[in-house]
């Protein structure tokens, strides 16, 4: 298919049980869903074949990562052919003894992998603690090329940084997918939670618009509770899709179970970047200070 073609993409907004088969099962269920939709690339979750367990660090829950190849994505290439699809599917991947990434493939409609990331930003919050179970992706920023059109994948945390989005969108991918797994603390919901969510969709539609590209994240829902007696993280759903000037062009709830499908068209974006040339107009020769932490 030529990489001038539109097609239609998909995001899953589902919630986790304890049980990793279920979930995904349940993921399996919910991409035919989207297929029937007739979405071509379809996004999962972060980490969607578990709770969130990073809101405690346990050495025992090292115990749910996998090899890359292994379960997940060879469960998901058997799916991505049956149906004829891609599908970006995280992973807790295991590369080695103490060393552990959050991770996603890029599959293609053949089964074949054509793009693998590992998330380059790890946070580090109260009930967020990714630094005690992933290492800091070493892979870099990148975009693939499917059956249907090319693509980018980042993760979570990175919806925040413009730094990645902006060199995912160099390498000219019509789409960056965010897989995600982000929600309020409860105690927080009621002062706080409006702004919040407001914020995390806002940024990822300013790196559609000051990129050029369709913008894909997609949740999870419900109230985890990962510790005992703590009040959990209540994921807060709201996937969404929006076009190159940052229009929203298909939402989920905050609490329901959903799938997602929207139109990608690259003569849309095309046309988008010739009246706004945003890249053409980069200052490359001035962003050497941009490696550096601060200036102070």
């Amino acid at each position: 298919m030529s990489q001038h073609t539109p097609f239609r993409i998909g995001l899953v907004q589902m919630s986790m049980s304890s049980h990793a088969g279920a979930n995904l099962a349940k993921a399996i269920a919910m991409i035919g869903q989207a297929a029937r939709k007739g979405a071509q690339v379809i996004c999962l979750p972060e980490l969607f074949r578990s709770p969130y367990f990073c809101q405690r660090e346990d050495v025992a829950l090292f115990d749910l990562a996998e090899t890359f190849p292994g379960p997940t994505s060879e469960a998901l290439a058997a799916v991505a052919r049956e149906h004829g699809i891609a599908i970006v599917a995280p992973i807790f991947e295991r590369a080695g003894a103490g060393v552990y990434y959050n991770s996603a493939a890029t599959i293609d409609a053949d089964g074949s992998t054509v793009g693998f990331y590992r998330k380059m930003h790890i946070p580090d919050d109260p009930a967020y603690y990714e630094k005690f179970y992933f290492t800091p992706g070493d892979r870099g920023f990148q975009a693939c090329t499917t059956k249907f059109g090319r693509v980018a994948t980042l993760i979570c945390w990175d919806q925040w940084f413009p730094e990645g989005a902006r060199l995912s969108a160099l390498q000219d991918p019509s789409v960056l997918f965010y897989p995600t797994a982000i929600g309020w603390h409860p105690s927080e919901k009621e002062q706080y939670g409006k702004a919040q969510r407001e914020a995390w969709q806002t940024v990822q539609r300013g790196h559609a618009i000051a990129n050029g590209v369709y913008v894909a994240a997609a949740n999870r829902i419900g109230l985890e509770k990962q510790v005992a007696d703590s009040p959990g993280i209540e994921f807060w759903g709201s996937s969404f899709i929006c076009d190159p000037q940052g229009v929203v062009i298909a939402e989920a709830s905050q609490d329901k179970e959903e799938v997602l499908v929207a139109d990608v068209d690259p003569a849309h974006l095309e046309n988008i970047r010739r009246n706004w040339p945003f890249l053409r107009d980069r200052r490359i020769d001035m962003y050497g200070d941009i490696t550096r932490r601060y200036y102070r």
